[in-house]
């Protein structure tokens, strides 16, 4: 059973070009995590809206304990973090019904 990650990204208003260019270089960091499945994220479709973040994992523990706990996290959120506000939460979801 595969893990699916959602959290919904909202990325200060201004920030959306520096926001996606610094996902394009924060990508390859969890692409190499054990666990990985993959990765989608989807602009927003209205202005204010949050950018929809998707990544299949194996586990919840490949995230949690595996990327979160790496130095590709810290990576990441030195990358990413300053383009958020409020930080978002992440969510988990298991198979399809």
């Amino acid at each position: 059973m595969a893990v699916l990650e959602h959290a919904l990204l909202p990325v200060r208003a201004g920030c959306e070009a520096g926001f996606e260019a610094a996902m394009a270089d924060a990508r390859p960091l969890i692409e190499a995590s054990p666990g990985f499945i993959s990765l989608e994220i989807r602009r927003p479709v209205a202005t204010g809206q949050a950018y929809l973040l998707l990544v299949k994992w194996r586990s919840v523990e490949d995230h949690r304990d595996g990327f979160r706990q790496s130095d590709r996290y810290r990576q990441w959120r030195a990358l990413l973090h300053h383009f958020y506000d409020p930080m978002p939460e992440v969510g988990y979801f298991g198979d399809p019904l």
